[in-house]
This record gives structure tokens, C-alpha cells and sequence, in this order.
């Protein structure tokens, strides 16, 4: 990683050859066969309708994937037709597409716990993220506590009491079926009380098409925001990067019900395409906070959009990183 960012080990050359990895495989279409269109000499409208279905095809979507073909037409009438400036401009285009979501996430101390409510579907790894989190604020000299939101799943108060014993972290929780409002609530006042810089907010996982669910979030919402004015601070979605463009539709409607202001994007490494987070950039214009590319601790980083692309299509991590 670049200093564009603070990350969250000392190991950002190991984090980006790790997340080349991920990003590479027999399915990856977007570095395999793109990078093979992309050595041939001859520049036409015949390669470029090619990398119009390789970009397609690595999720990275209809809309972004002909706003990516149109700016190359651009360049193309006004540079040479070398290959090599094909290639870089690709990056240029994609690099500016992911620049207004690669804003880091900023903890401001003041007399009330930054709030970071964490949502997002069953399966998406969102109480494992939290637990990095937990890591990382702590890491970076912050005191955190976190609130066992989800109450519908005994395993995933387990699962945070553990993150928290690891980390010696308190964690706020109730029994299983308690309201989670009310956990949230207590975990806030208790937060308050003891000057703690920052709170995490657990829970439940839902679908963006249950109803009744996402109502629930949006109550959470005002209790916090009753609570403290700021409050949430951040509302931080974490999306399944293997479900491609579906990942995007969850996008689209939690941040109609509840006004998304950050991403953690997961499970890279179980995306043979990894092009969803361009198509999540464009279309939602939501800053990407962090990206995960597994299970360990130090298997999620501050998002940096040089590494992404450049890891996306297979260029060397220090590739004009300017």
C-alpha cells in the first residue's frame, strides 16, 4: 500500500501480492484474457468491442464498462495507438472512476464514541469485519467498545465476545431475542460514560428485500441519533464481493433506506472477477473504506485504488503510483 493511507499491519507489499492472488485464477477474465487482448499491435474498433466483453465479464458492469470504452475512444483520437497507452489508459480511466470513494475513514474525537453501525446481509462478514475494526481503531490508539447488535444468533454474540476477549475489548450484549435497539442504546450510554473513542455497532444480518428488517435498522437509527446528534457517525455496509452485481443491488437499496457513508467490500478472494468494486464506485459514488481478502486479521486493508487496479490487472504494485 501506498501512504496514501494508514494500514492496518506493516506488511502492505505481502497485503498486495496476496490480493494479486485473489484476484487471479482459471476464471480471472479480466487479467488472463484482457491482459492477452491488450499485447496485440493492432488497435481497432474490433479490439476495443473485445475489451467491452472481458470488462463485462469481470462484473465490472454495462454501465461503468461503457463509460471505461467511451473514454478510451476518447483517448485514443488524441494519443498514439500503441498498445502500451491502451493499456495504461485503461488504468488512468479506472483509477479515476475509484477517486472519490478512496477517502479514509477519519475517527474525530470529541465528548461523545464515534458511532460506526455496521449492516449488511447474512453470510457478508460483517461481525468478523467488525472484529478487525476493533483491531485496527485500538491499533491506532483509539478505545473502542462494541455492541452484540445481532441478537437473533447466539453465535454471532460468541463470535464478538471472542474478537473482543482477543482483542480485550468490552463488548456489550444481552440474551439471545433481546431488542437490539436496547443493546445498542446501553452499549452507547455505557460508551459515554467511560470516554470511549469509538463505538461498534453489530447487527443482525437481513436481505435489502425484507421489509420489516430494514425498518428495524432504521429505528436503531434514530435511537442512536436520539442518543447524539452525529450519531451514527458512519453507517457502514459490508458487501460480499463473490455475489458481483447483486452485491450492487444490496447497495442500492440499504443506502435508500438508511443513507450508506461507507463500504467494507469481502471475500475478494472468492471473486474470480473482483470488477464489482468499479461498478460499486460508479454507480453509488459511496467511499470504500476496506477490502478483505480473507479470514486473518491481517487480511483486510484500508482500500487503496493504485493497489486494486494495479493488482486487478496484474501491474506491479509500485506501477505509477502517483
Amino acid at each position: 500500500m501506498t501512504n496514501e493511507h494508514n494500514d492496518i499491519d506493516d506488511k502492505p507489499k505481502n497485503f498486495f501480492s496476496r490480493l494479486t492472488s485473489a484476484l487471479k485464477g482459471k476464471k480471472d477474465v479480466l487479467k488472463n484474457n484482457l491482459v492477452n487482448i491488450l499485447t496485440t499491435n493492432k488497435i481497432n474498433e474490433d479490439l476495443l468491442e473485445e475489451i467491452e466483453t472481458e470488462l463485462i465479464i469481470a462484473d465490472i458492469g454495462v454501465h461503468t464498462t461503457q463509460k471505461i470504452i467511451n473514454q478510451l475512444k476518447e483517448k485514443r483520437k488524441k494519443n498514439s495507438k500503441k498498445n502500451e497507452d491502451l493499456k495504461h489508459n485503461i488504468r488512468d480511466i479506472m483509477l479515476s472512476i475509484l477517486e472519490p470513494v478512496s477517502t479514509p475513514l477519519i475517527i474525530k474525537n470529541n465528548d461523545d464514541p464515534f458511532v460506526i453501525l455496521m449492516i449488511g446481509v447474512n453470510g457478508a462478514g460483517k461481525t468478523t469485519s467488525i472484529g478487525k475494526l476493533s483491531r485496527y481503531f485500538k491499533d491506532q490508539n483509539h478505545s473502542v467498545i462494541l455492541a452484540a447488535g445481532d441478537t437473533f444468533r447466539a453465535a454471532a454474540i460468541e463470535q464478538l465476545q471472542v474478537w473482543g476477549q482477543r482483542n480485550k475489548i468490552e463488548v456489550i450484549s444481552q440474551e439471545t431475542g433481546a431488542d437490539p435497539g436496547a443493546v445498542i442504546f446501553d452499549a452507547h450510554a455505557s460508551a459515554k460514560a467511560k470516554k470511549i473513542n469509538v463505538l461498534l455497532a453489530d447487527t443482525a444480518g437481513r436481505l435489502h428485500t425484507q421489509t420489516g428488517l430494514m425498518d428495524e435498522l432504521v429505528k436503531i437509527k434514530k435511537i442512536l441519533n436520539k442518543q447524539s446528534d452525529a450519531a451514527p457517525h458512519e453507517v457502514m455496509l459490508v458487501l460480499d464481493a463473490s455475489l458481483g452485481q447483486n452485491a450492487l443491488i444490496q447497495a442500492e437499496k440499504f443506502n435508500e433506506a438508511l443513507g450508506i457513508t461507507g463500504l467494507i467490500v469481502t471475500k475478494l478472494d472468492g471473486s474470480a472477477k473482483g470488477g464489482i468494486v468499479l461498478s460499486i464506485a460508479d454507480k453509488l459514488k459511496i467511499p470504500i473504506r476496506f477490502i478483505g481478502i480473507g479470514e486473518k486479521l491481517e487480511d483486510m486493508q484500508v482500500f487503496n485504488r493504485h493497489d486494486y487496479v494495479n493488482a486487478l490487472l496484474n501491474l506491479p504494485q509500485n506501477h505509477q503510483n502517483n
